[in-house]
């Protein structure tokens, strides 16, 4: 019987993190600000730190046409790969707000956007640490995005790797 297992370094509270960790959450909580979701109220913000220490910022962007929205997780790995082609991802924070609940626990990237952020790792050869959190509450860091989706599909399924 095979097994999966992984392990996250859980916090309290935001104040509990190191100074470049809440500084970057901080970014993602205020950056739901400017995300789009007049349909959901459900307002998401991710800001990353780069290689190079550049910041790069992406928020959800919801449509009338369901299927037509993106996430916050997917706006930011265009932003990054248009801006700044072939940099590689330290850290991404990703944050919440919603009026319907209170935001006091992490979130996780939904299936659609682990997948875009396992290809950003393996088109980069390198981890994205994760570090999700709401605007009070726990916060979970996870080591690498693809930690979240351990039978991804890619490249190598389609000989491209």
């Amino acid at each position: 019987m095979g097994q999966f297992q992984f392990s996250y370094e859980l916090f309290d509270s935001i104040e509990l993190l190191e100074d470049q960790d809440a500084a970057l959450l901080r970014a993602a909580i205020a950056t739901t600000s400017v995300a789009y979701a007049p349909y959901s109220g459900f307002h998401v913000g991710a800001v990353a730190v780069l290689e190079n220490g550049a910041l790069v910022s992406g928020t959800n962007q919801e449509n009338a046409s369901y299927p037509v929205g993106i996430c916050a997780e997917r706006v930011l790995l265009g932003n990054v790969a248009m801006q700044y082609p072939g940099q590689k991802i330290k850290s991404m924070a990703i944050s919440y707000r919603t009026k319907k609940r209170p935001s006091d626990q992490p979130i996780s990237p939904c299936g659609m956007c682990r997948q875009a952020l396992v290809e950003f790792e393996f088109r980069t050869a390198a981890p994205i640490r994760l570090i999700l959190g709401g605007e009070t509450g726990q916060v979970m860091i996870i080591d690498s995005a693809k930690l979240l989706l351990p039978f991804t599909f890619s490249p190598h399924e389609l000989g491209t790797d």
